[in-house]
């Protein structure tokens, strides 16, 4: 693994689960660039409950606990 996990694991399923449901709206409710934009972001947010990793939180130091981490 190239990269710790920073991501709780109840995180990570809200991550997911916001995640498509914001696909889901913006395919359904926008049009053209704006909604392909909006899913692409979501996408990562996604990716990144999946994975387990936020380059963002990494970014202002994010760390979980050793208990945490386990899970």
């Amino acid at each position: 693994m190239f990269y710790v996990k920073n991501v709780p694991a109840w995180e990570r399923v809200v991550r997911v689960v916001a995640g498509a449901l914001v696909i889901a709206l913006a395919v359904t409710f926008l049009k053209g660039l704006v909604a392909a934009v909006v899913a692409v972001a979501a996408v990562g947010i996604v990716v990144s409950g999946l994975v387990g990793f936020c380059p963002a939180c990494a970014l202002v130091g994010r760390r979980l606990s050793k208990q945490q981490a386990r899970h």
